[in-house]
């Protein structure tokens, strides 16, 4: 099994500062449509909706394809379940600490199907995926202070 957490400060000198409600509104958007927040996915599209809070999503990430579901657990974190694809587990996007302080973390318990824990091949495969989810923290942040930027104008 593939256990990562990275955390970033949200608020940084000579940058947009953002408070909650728009790192929030960031992760909603994101959970929605994460094409403008994550690099290495190609395709996502909502595929059913369960309620305000809970829906599903087929998305493409390295020419893989995933079934996820997508909980909303407002204003703080957003869970991604994968329900179908090579990779299994979950994913937590969450929103900590206030105003300077404010970080957003990402975090994953994945398993790679057919291969053994603590394998060659798995943690392989857990150095790609670490860099693509540190990309996608980073690029996520960096299209929230975009959209602040957009929604002062």
């Amino acid at each position: 099994m593939i256990f990562v957490s990275h955390v970033i400060p949200v608020n940084e000198a000579g940058e947009p500062r953002l408070d909650r409600a728009a790192v929030w509104e960031g992760l909603v958007l994101k959970a929605n449509n994460a094409l403008p927040f994550v690099p290495a996915m190609s395709d996502c599209r909502v595929t059913e909706r369960h309620s305000d809070a809970c829906f599903d999503r087929d998305i493409r990430i390295r020419g893989d394809a995933f079934r996820e579901r997508i909980t909303l657990e407002a204003p703080h974190r957003v869970v991604f379940t994968r329900l179908a694809g090579p990779i299994l587990g979950t994913i937590a996007n969450e929103i900590e600490g206030e105003g300077d302080d404010m970080r957003l973390r990402f975090s994953f318990a994945l398993v790679l199907a057919g291969t053994p824990g603590n394998s060659a091949a798995e943690e392989t495969y857990a150095r790609t995926m670490t860099g693509d989810y540190i990309q996608a923290l980073t690029a996520t942040r960096d299209a929230m202070r975009r959209l602040a930027v957009d929604n002062a104008a």
